[in-house]
């Protein structure tokens, strides 16, 4: 009798912030909403992907993470735009309506700079549905790897 195992979508695997090999395991220990805890795991606890690539991998994810702010800025200063209808209003105004936005997501875009790199940026980086099933992940943890 062979176990039949859901697997997530790309999507709600990037949502949830899982493990871009497997879809199974979390990339980061705490929880996606929790704004705090932002420790990212080293390894997927469910099939052993390094996430780290190699050094310094990440550091293309500030690059993420920055046209995530100009984006959010963007639409924040068109919608307060929108909103107000007047053309004598106070710069501040602008400025606290787009600053604060990027203040308050700041815990969510670290992480989904990071995840948006590896699920949809990193070319040879796909999914492989052997890696979702239990003796994959029982023979990878008895081996060590």
């Amino acid at each position: 009798m062979e176990s039949k195992q859901y697997i997530n979508s790309e999507f709600k695997a990037a949502l949830h912030a899982k493990c871009p090999k497997c879809r199974g395991g979390k990339m980061f220990s705490a929880s996606t909403i929790a704004g705090y805890g932002q420790q990212m795991n080293e390894d997927c606890p469910y099939c052993a992907f390094h996430f780290e690539i190699e050094p310094g991998y990440f550091y293309v994810a500030m690059f993420v993470s920055y046209a995530l702010d100009v984006a959010i800025m963007v639409a924040f200063a068109v919608a307060t735009y929108i909103l107000i209808l007047s053309d004598s209003v106070n710069p501040w105004v602008y400025t606290v309506a787009t600053l604060l936005p990027i203040f308050l997501l700041s815990p969510m875009i670290y992480r989904y700079s990071r995840v948006i790199l590896l699920f949809w940026l990193t070319p040879n980086l796909h999914f492989e549905p052997e890696r979702s099933k239990d003796e994959y992940v029982s023979f990878k943890r008895r081996s060590g790897r």
